[in-house]
């Protein structure tokens, strides 16, 4: 008992002594001429020794700010930085004790094109008017981090564990290179594999379309978008890392990024080689491609190690997948006022899996239960090009081309097999297929950009131009057995090829002018021209017996379908642009010509309908400070059926299911709202975000199904009204330091919750779904030593349903991880990354709960340059994938493969030879811009 006494006073007095250590600055910043506060100017320390920064803090609306820091026992700069005024500089011995430094003037900077600059005074935060700049080297990270943990280091930055990164609340869907994108705009490349210690600076922004960011709008996205700047030091040479691994069971790995900057032009090339479900090219110094197996937020599928480029999936997929993939990107200033870009990818990839699924598809009158198994086998290999060429014709005028093509050839094999019961448990149907299906697609767009300024200030002129043009062939090999147990349908036997042809032509012209009507507000007219046309071919052919080949056409299951829209959208609206605040509006009709074709059974079938309809959008935001904003969007536009849901052409490709369209379907009318608040305090590193929105249809198309007797169904469509979805999320951060310690909180929350309806035996049901989804994450770091990251993840899903036998279903998903670092001793780092699930309801046969656990030991030598690796995924061999899918019409459990224990010893080299290092120039040290 004594013991435990001592060890709690030892605590507090601890604390107390702790807290004692540090100090309190407080100050308030007006500016000089007008003695108006200053808002979001940013108050730093550094060492007069090296100029390194000892702690920041940003000033509030008032122009007040406090700091509060350790002691500091050796001489040390006070600086203020802020946009259009000179940096204050006071140096100081000493400070032992908390001190109010009063008022402190700043002084414009006269002369903002010659600005003097001194290198080493870079604050490490600045707010500009719409950008927040980051100043990398103000950030500390490890040497070998990667530029997504340097982002992890920014106050009002989150990196998810599924990667998916917010700024202040915001979603950031585009990060760039310096300005341009790095094999693609989403970023996933350059945040996993760019070393931190080549970056610059990290500017922040809202994103804007080309359009608007070659007419110098103002931005209308709710997303963000991350830029990063090289340090000139670093522009200069070559850099990347190679990889191999080998380990148990036959799994292997490896990877290569080499890059080549020197100014503008900058050369990248990635490639990679896996059979371990990897995206290829991590730079993690802890887990590299284990990434992919790790527990995701998203699902619990392991198999989640994937991104997306161009339309493209790389990585990832269920099963086990095995990927080769190479990459080139290109940037340079080809000649004078004419910079390009470009990528090429290819890739092939090979992925085999087991899947077992149990369903239960809800009637008015009784369930059906599904039971099935298929083993299916993917083989992909794709080229994919894309270039960008932004030439400036004068300083008024841009034309931007970004063509883009692709090709690719997959083979999917299928051997399945699926039996279906009543509510009474007796076996109705089952049935065998083993499918072999081989596409070749292609597919070629060119969007063009021109934009054109005017003397007059707002004044400017745009003309855009897009076009997609894609054609896939697939040839199916179907052989198929359905056999029914119930009523009197006779069994279903096929042997057949298929060869589809699809293809989409979509063409968009858009002309706008804008006419400032004073400083913040200007009016804009325009027109939009779309014409989309798509068509499915099919010819299906049955297997005679005497010639032994495919040559019977089979006509109940050949047709062709055909549409075509023509959308002609002259708009007119407004943008109004003050200090605090700012509207965007366009409205106007949308004159439509719809025309689809069918031709099955020898009976060609012509619909054309015409319609005049309304269109509008708007936004509205209003900033209440640096830090704190709102914004609202609202949109109205009209959806409409495809040619399959409103010809009258019947499908029987599925010997279980028959589909066919209705001709007195309408447009269907989506009302889009959505709100948003974000605040992030920098002075206490601390903020929140809040968002709701939601769609409300008119019209809606909807499936209408009949069961018979044999549980085959047949599906029409049906307009609905009333239907809607609503989503509502916020997010609470703080981070705070003391001494070593870095402490960092994270509270999130989100759910969903909707009404669909739609018919079954000709009867309407209503579904009202609704999921719940609070997320909580602690990071502690203590030093450069050890980082602790536990989160914890609960879902809650339930469905209510009337005229359904089931009155409603739910399931609760609870997952935990936490992940651990240690770099003691020096040139070591061991991580683990433990994680539980738990699935509350899932059906009988399937795990509700397993264990995953990684780990990872690492040596680096030969300075630094090689790090030797050994690491252990899924030691506990528990690893799996269960999930549960509750829908309006059903409830979904299924089990897929999933990659199971290996151990994996690898071989890195860090490959750095940057340019010779600056000459010190004479003087003061001064750049000048």
């Amino acid at each position: 008992m004594e013991k435990k006494y001592f060890l709690i006073v030892s605590f507090f007095l601890s604390v107390s002594l702790f807290a004692q250590s540090n100090i309190s600055l407080k100050g308030k910043i007006l500016d000089k001429n007008t003695q108006n506060p200053i808002e979001s100017a940013t108050v730093f320390l550094t060492s007069v020794q090296d100029s390194t920064v000892i702690d920041y803090t940003i000033s509030d609306k008032n122009g007040s700010f406090i700091l509060e820091t350790k002691k500091i026992n050796k001489p040390f700069f006070l600086k203020i930085s802020s946009m259009g005024y000179k940096t204050y500089k006071l140096e100081n011995k000493v400070l032992t004790e908390n001190k109010d430094f009063g008022v402190l003037n700043l002084f414009e900077n006269e002369n903002l094109l010659s600005e003097v600059v001194i290198k080493s005074e870079a604050p490490p935060i600045r707010i500009k008017k719409d950008t927040l700049e980051f100043n990398a080297s103000s950030f500390k990270v490890r040497p070998d981090a990667n530029v997504e943990t340097l982002l992890k280091q920014l106050p009002g930055v989150e990196v998810g564990t599924d990667g998916k990164i917010t700024v202040n609340g915001k979603e950031v869907n585009q990060v760039l290179v310096n300005g341009k994108p790095f094999f693609d705009k989403d970023g996933k490349i350059a945040l996993q594999s760019l070393p931190s210690d080549i970056i610059n600076k990290v500017q922040i922004s809202d994103t804007k379309t080309k359009k608007e960011e070659l007419s110098k709008e103002a931005s209308t996205s709710n997303n963000a978008s991350i830029n990063l700047t090289i340090d000139e030091k670093k522009n200069k040479g070559f850099f990347g890392k190679i990889m191999g691994g080998y380990g148990t069971g036959e799994r292997y790995e490896s990877s290569a990024l080499i890059n080549y900057f020197k100014g503008k032009r900058k050369v990248s090339v990635l490639a990679s080689s896996n059979n371990i479900n990897s995206t290829g090219f991590s730079m993690n110094e802890i887990f590299d491609n284990m990434s992919g197996g790790r527990n995701s937020s998203m699902a619990v599928n392991s198999a989640t190690g994937s991104f997306t480029l161009n339309g493209n999936r790389f990585g990832g997929g269920q099963g086990i997948t095995r990927s080769d993939m190479v990459g080139v990107n290109y940037s340079d200033e080809l000649f004078k006022k004419l910079e390009a870009s470009g990528n090429y990818f290819f890739t092939n990839s090979n992925s085999d899996n087991v899947n077992r699924t149990k369903s239960i598809t809800f009637l008015p009158n009784g369930n059906i239960n599904r039971e099935s198994e298929a083993t299916t086998s993917a083989d992909n290999l794709g080229h994919n090009v894309s270039f960008e060429f932004e030439y400036k014709i004068d300083s008024t005028a841009t034309i931007f081309v970004g063509p883009k093509f692709s090709k690719s050839n997959s083979k999917f094999t299928n051997d399945s097999f699926e039996k279906s019961f009543n509510e009474s448990g007796q076996l109705v149907n089952e049935s065998t297929a083993l499918v072999f299906d081989e596409s070749d697609k292609g597919s070629f767009s060119i969007p063009i950009n021109f934009n054109k300024r005017f003397s007059k200030k707002g004044r400017f002129l745009s003309a855009s131009f897009s076009n997609e043009n894609s054609v896939e062939d697939v040839n199916s090999l179907n052989k198929t057995n359905t056999q029914f147990y119930q009523g009197t349908d006779p069994d279903i036997i096929r042997d057949q090829i298929r060869k589809n042809r699809n293809s989409v032509d979509r063409y968009v012209a858009e002309v706008e002018y804008a006419e400032p009507v004073s400083d913040s507000l200007k009016v804009k007219v325009g027109i939009n021209y779309n014409n989309e046309s798509r068509s499915n071919d099919r010819n299906t052919f049955d297997f005679n017996s005497g010639s032994q080949t495919y040559s019977d056409l089979n006509p109940e299951l050949t047709n062709e379908l055909t549409s075509s829209k023509t959308t002609l959208r002259p708009q007119t609206g407004f943008s109004l642009n003050k200090k605090k605040y700012s509207i965007n509006m366009t409205v106007g009709p949308s004159i439509v010509q719809y025309d689809t074709y069918s031709f099955y059974l020898g009976q060609p079938t012509n619909l054309t309908k015409n319609y005049v309809l309304p269109y509008a959008t708007s936004r509205l935001s209003y900033r209440f400070s640096k830090s704190k904003s709102i914004y609202v969007n609202y949109t109205f536009d009209y959806d409409f059926p495809t040619a399959a849901q409103i010809l009258p052409v019947e499908d029987l490709s599925n010997p279980l299911s028959t589909t066919v369209g209705n001709v007195d379907l309408k447009p269907s009318g989506n009302h889009v709202a959505y709100v948003g608040l974000h605040n992030y305090d920098y002075a206490t590193r601390s903020g929140y975000s809040f968002y709701f929105g939601g769609n409300i249809y008119d019209n809606q198309v909807v499936s209408s199904v009949r069961y018979d007797s044999s549980i085959k169904n047949r599906i029409t469509f049906e307009n609905v009204s009333g239907t809607y979805s609503t989503w509502i999320g916020s997010s609470w951060n703080k981070s705070f330091k003391k001494e070593a310690h870095t402490f960092k909180y994270g509270l999130n929350f989100s759910a969903n919750y909707g009404l669909a309806k739609g018919f079954v035996n000709d009867e309407m049901y209503e579904a009202k779904t609704l999921r719940l989804n609070p997320r909580a994450n602690f990071t502690y770091e203590y030093g450069e030593l050890l980082t602790i990251n536990p989160t914890y993840n609960f879902t809650y899903n339930d469905s209510r349903y009337t005229n359904f036998r089931t009155n409603g279903a739910s399931s609760v998903i609870h997952r935990f991880n936490v992940q651990t670092t240690n770099y003691w001793p020096k040139n070591w780092v061991f991580g683990n990354d433990f994680g539980y699930t738990y699935n509350s309801n899932i059906a009988d046969g399937f795990k509700k709960d397993f264990y995953l656990w990684n780990t990872s030991l690492a040596y680096s030598f030969f300075e630094n340059k090689m790090t030797a690796k050994v690491k252990v995924y899924d030691m506990l061999n528990q690893n799996q994938s269960a999930t549960r899918t509750i829908s309006p019409t059903d409830i979904r459990d299924e089990e897929n493969v999933v990659l199971k224990r290996y151990l994996m010893f690898s071989l890195t080299y860090k490959l750095t030879k940057f340019g010779a290092k600056e000459k010190k120039s004479s003087g003061n040290g001064f750049m000048f811009l």
